[in-house]
């Protein structure tokens, strides 16, 4: 018999001497009779004290301090010891199972792979565990009768209690509370806005518009929304579907409020452009100016207005005016696509990303988001620019122009929508291509050249007629920029009100200008990195040169500056950024650690930062931008709104007047001003020379008359002034409320007119045939 094992030998050192078995020559007593079935059907029992007894006890070996040691790692102890007798690792003992085997069990691999599971969650001397498995390799599996228990020996220390917490199992509801808690602040911002336009008063709107008209909740949630979305884009573990959630809620906040808010859409150019659509369903075709006059120039640049009136009749409705309030919201979204596929052309770094979407959807307060063919066309400029900077630049490989001829035909038509739709956006597209093609990086003329023959083919052939008119005017407003950047009469902000929104949308500009010049000289790797993004930024800027664009060349070129300004703008809020370029570097050259790669992520629960400046005021710049974009988008709703009575009056008119008909009014800033152009035409007094508006402030009812008598019956000329025209005339500079009453004083009085409809929104009168 071999002598027992010495504390050296074992693989785990036993601090208390016990009774082992490790003679592999004792053999088991046969089973009896009337033995009971064990639970691997064997029916064998064991007794492990006469075994013991026939071996001499193992020497005790010196006492160890007790150490802790967590369950996991004594059973992995226990499991992985070489067995002193033979050299195998033993298995893992259960608490029904005896310490020594026989070799007759039939038991199966797959006993053996359960008890060694349980094994697991049992605490377990090692010590102890190793030798009291030491068996022969024939010997015979006994039965899973529970062994007697040995005492422990005096002088030996308790068992100490296991501390290791790593084998607690994390809980899992704070875990999925910390990677949901950016839903809170959305979930409160919703709720404040909703219930601000359930508690708002649009009926009587002053000088500020809608600003002032809004309930306090709106101005809180907007906050609420600003200080959920900053903490929430800096945490870089953050997916950016949160960040899509918070731009979204910030689209609906923002160009929603009023759709809900009043019930006749906004903006007389809205309705100019519904009455267009008319035309086109009415006449079934396009037409020239010899029948359409000024109005032809909507027929030559159609493409907007025929795909509107084909989702028209694909929709059933009337007309544009059942959706067109939803209109601002529907073109905001289009543009985030574009957006991301460009700012994503440089980096993956998702807080510079979603910063830029955030700043240029505060940014862009010009209003060319409404119903109106710049809306889709500043779409469509977006997207050839996204497909560009995407597929048109300096791959470094082979392959990299495989399949260019697929996104050459793609950009055609792309192209192509825009020249049939806009006047303007083809010459910013042009101006902005030839400025990337000077670049290393994209010296492909491909893009320029196509957009160009395009745009020159539409202008030489549907367009000319359009061009050849106004091709004098355009000539001689090359190079006066002082006088293209000019506002000119009639577009002047008079009043406390229109002075102050004036004043936030410079400010507001102003400031996103002076964040990107800031984001270039503190982010230098941009420059480099995200040049073309600088170039885009820029190249609107010669336009000032080329026209005034009906005084708005001004605001124009700021909304095509903003895509590339608002990048470097939220790289100047950003600590620091990441370019494409820096992250390959870095997936290079420090690869993640197997550590780090097996240990679950843990998404941390909220946790205000420290108060330091790279967090707190780039917070309050956001937010002020945030706030502030309200009065510069929405503080002249006093011009831009017109409540449903104004709306009747003006469809009154135009149910009942003849064709050939004239209507005379201050200026076109009333809904339905283009109602039915093809068969009446119209008259704006504020529109002429100054010195004939003069003659009519001195006498209004006579030199009016006069300008009205020209009508031949059985058309009939039509006096109107409503709510709207006065808004604007105030708001704008041109004639204040008292002078417009006395107009309508003047013509109220006098026998030459006679009174059609009045109500809140307005007045109508008809020059009577006698006159």
């Amino acid at each position: 018999m071999r002598p027992p094992a010495t504390p050296r030998e074992r693989s785990v050192p036993e601090p208390a001497p016990g009774p082992e078995a490790t003679d592999g020559s004792h053999r088991a007593a046969p089973t009896p009779p009337d033995a009971p079935e064990t639970a691997d059907g064997t029916g064998a029992t064991s007794d492990p004290a006469p075994r013991a007894a026939q071996e001499p006890p193992t020497p005790a070996a010196s006492p160890e301090p007790p150490t802790t040691v967590s369950r996991k790692q004594a059973a992995k102890a226990a499991a992985t010891s070489p067995d002193p007798t033979t050299g195998r690792s033993p298995q893992p003992p259960t608490a029904t199972q005896p310490p020594t085997a026989t070799a007759s069990d039939p038991v199966t691999a797959a006993s053996q792979e359960s008890a060694a599971a349980a094994s697991e969650e049992a605490s377990v001397r090692p010590g102890r565990a190793a030798t009291a498995r030491a068996h022969h390799p024939t010997a015979r599996e006994p039965s899973i009768a529970p062994a007697p228990t040995t005492p422990e020996p005096s002088g030996s220390a308790p068992e100490p209690p296991v501390t290791d917490l790593s084998d607690l199992a994390p809980a899992a509801w704070p875990a999925r509370a910390a990677a949901a808690w950016p839903a809170l602040p959305l979930l409160v911002a919703l709720a404040l806005w909703v219930y601000a336009t359930r508690h708002t008063d649009v009926s009587a709107l002053d000088d500020f518009g809608l600003v002032s008209a809004l309930h306090s909740t709106f101005w809180a949630g907007l906050a609420v929304l600003t200080a959920g979305f900053w903490f929430t884009v800096r945490d870089r573990r953050r997916p950016g579907a949160w960040s899509l959630a918070y731009v979204l809620v910030l689209l609906v906040m923002e160009r929603a409020t009023q759709a809900l808010l009043y019930p006749t859409p906004l903006y007389a150019w809205a309705w100019k452009h519904d009455a267009v659509i008319d035309h086109l369903l009415t006449s079934g075709g396009l037409q020239g100016a010899d029948r359409l006059g000024d109005m032809a120039v909507y027929d030559q640049w159609p493409g907007f207005f025929a795909a509107q009136a084909a989702l028209v009749r694909l929709l059933g409705v009337d007309n544009a005016a059942m959706y067109m309030a939803w209109w601002p919201l529907v073109s905001s979204v289009l543009l985030l696509l574009p957006l991301l596929l460009i700012y994503r052309t440089f980096t993956e770094d998702r807080r510079l990303i979603w910063t830029a979407v955030w700043l240029f959807c505060v940014g862009n307060w010009v209003g060319q988001d409404y119903f109106s063919p710049q809306s889709v066309a500043f779409a469509l400029h977006l997207g050839v620019l996204a497909v560009v900077l995407r597929r048109y630049g300096r791959s470094g490989g082979p392959h990299g122009r495989q399949g260019q001829a697929v996104w050459t035909v793609l950009l055609s038509v792309l192209v192509t929508a825009i020249v049939v739709s806009h006047q303007l956006t083809p010459g910013m597209l042009v101006v902005t291509l030839v400025a990337l093609a000077l670049t290393r990086r994209y010296r492909d003329w491909v893009p320029a050249v196509t957009t160009v023959v395009i745009f020159l083919a539409w202008c030489l052939t549907a367009a000319l007629p359009f061009l050849s008119a106004a091709m004098p005017d355009m000539i001689r407003s090359i190079g006066d920029i002082g006088a293209n950047v000019e506002t000119g009469y009639g577009t002047t902000p008079t009043g406390t009100g229109a002075v102050a929104t004036s004043w936030a949308a410079r400010l507001l500009s102003g400031s996103v200008l002076l964040l990107a010049l800031a984001g270039v000289v503190r982010q230098r790797v941009l420059r480099h990195r995200a040049l073309p993004l600088l170039l885009i930024a820029a190249a609107p800027l010669p336009m000032f040169a080329a026209s005034s664009y009906g005084s708005e060349m001004i605001f124009r070129v700021l909304m095509f500056m903003l895509p590339g300004a608002a990048f470097f703008a939220a790289a100047a809020l950003l600590p620091k950024v990441r370019t494409l370029a820096a992250d390959a570097a870095a997936r290079d050259t420090a690869p993640p650690s197997p550590a780090t790669r097996a240990r679950p992520r843990r998404v941390p629960l909220p946790a205000l930062p420290r108060p330091r400046y790279g967090v707190w005021v780039p917070l309050l710049v956001l937010l002020a931008g945030t706030l502030a974009f309200v009065p510069s988008y929405s503080g002249k709703d006093r011009v831009n709104y017109f409540p449903p009575r104004e709306v009747a009056l003006v469809q009154q008119l135009f149910d009942q007047a003849p064709d050939d008909s004239l209507v005379v009014a201050a200026n076109r800033n009333y809904p339905l001003a283009y109602e039915q152009y093809w068969r009446v035409d119209h008259y704006w007094f504020l529109d002429d020379d100054r010195r004939h508006v003069d003659e009519i402030v001195r006498d209004p009812a006579t030199v009016l008359a006069r300008d009205m008598a020209a009508v031949e019956p059985p058309a009939r000329a039509y006096f109107l002034l409503t709510r709207g025209q006065t808004a604007n005339s105030e708001m704008n500079g041109q004639l204040d409320r008292a002078q417009l009453d006395r107009i309508r004083e003047s013509v109220a009085s006098s026998p030459a007119f006679e009174l059609v409809a009045e109500n809140d929104g307005g007045v109508l009168y008809v020059l009577t045939p006698a006159s």
